[in-house]
């Protein structure tokens, strides 16, 4: 009888955690479906529903190309972490060579490293090839990322050997082994990964703003712009700050059985 009341609290505070996590999201959706009039209404459900707040917020700025530009930008970044990251991890966990560890230390710590140290640097190695004021200079910069080395050295780790040793005796190449025996069995860990690494380029936006000049690249700078310009028009803001979220609300769902694999199995079926 106690295990099962101890069950129900437990369930009890995981709702109401759930509830207080969900309803600052709702609350966003709910503003942008209120009548314009009605945008400061504390009544918990939009009644009656309207599309007046998008319709503003489109003809004042361009939502479609900012959410095509930014999603071009942080799957480009989370592809381009996601490869370089299985591909080191890998090779970490695979091979032994000298100074193995002194090198893999070595990757980690630039993780430890500050943005502000990298970002001068970085602009002015983008103002010498020409890629400012472009998507390309946001998203050169940042094709590599430790995290993926480091959560994907963890799994690699836990990998069982015997499969390797028998692709290499199969007669396959160490590349041949990565894509067919290797990718196949960290498809959870992958898919996992792959919705941090675009969580977080989508969400930056100090690099952005220092690469490009224009307010609509992408939906973080178009955001901020038409705070600056819209004031307190909170309708329209609140319907293009909804918008902004479907695309990472999309790719969580599309890999939501994988990332629940990825946390319960390790990673490995």
């Amino acid at each position: 009888m106690d295990s099962r009341w101890r069950t129900i609290r437990g369930h009890a505070v995981l709702v109401v955690l759930g509830v207080l996590c969900v309803f600052p999201i709702y609350w966003l959706y709910a503003t942008s479906l209120r009548q314009p009039d009605d945008v400061l209404s504390l009544s918990p459900l939009p009644w009656p529903l309207s599309l007046e707040n998008y319709a503003d917020a489109a003809s004042k700025v361009d939502v479609a190309g900012l959410l095509v530009n930014t999603t071009v930008v942080a799957l480009l970044t989370a592809l381009g972490q996601l490869l370089t990251g299985l591909l080191a991890a890998y090779a970490f966990a695979a091979w032994r060579f000298r100074f193995q560890r002194l090198l893999y230390l070595a990757f980690v710590g630039t993780w430890l490293v500050p943005f502000q140290v990298t970002m001068l640097p970085n602009y002015v190695l983008l103002f010498q090839l020409g890629l400012l004021n472009t998507l390309a200079g946001v998203v050169v910069p940042n094709l590599c990322s430790a995290l993926g080395v480091l959560m994907l050295r963890q799994h690699l780790d836990g990998f069982p050997k015997e499969l390797l040793e028998a692709a290499r005796m199969d007669g396959r190449s160490s590349w041949t082994t990565l894509w067919t025996v290797v990718v196949p069995n960290l498809r959870p860990a992958l898919a996992a990964l792959t919705i941090l690494l675009f969580v977080n380029a989508w969400n930056e936006y100090f690099w952005p703003a220092m690469v490009l000049q224009r307010s609509n690249a992408m939906v973080q700078l178009g955001l901020r712009s038409f705070m600056g310009t819209e004031g307190n028009a909170w309708g329209p803001l609140m319907a293009v700050a909804g918008l902004a979220c479907l695309p990472v609300f999309g790719i969580y769902l599309l890999l939501q059985r994988h990332i629940v694999n990825a946390f319960v199995r390790s990673g490995l079926k």
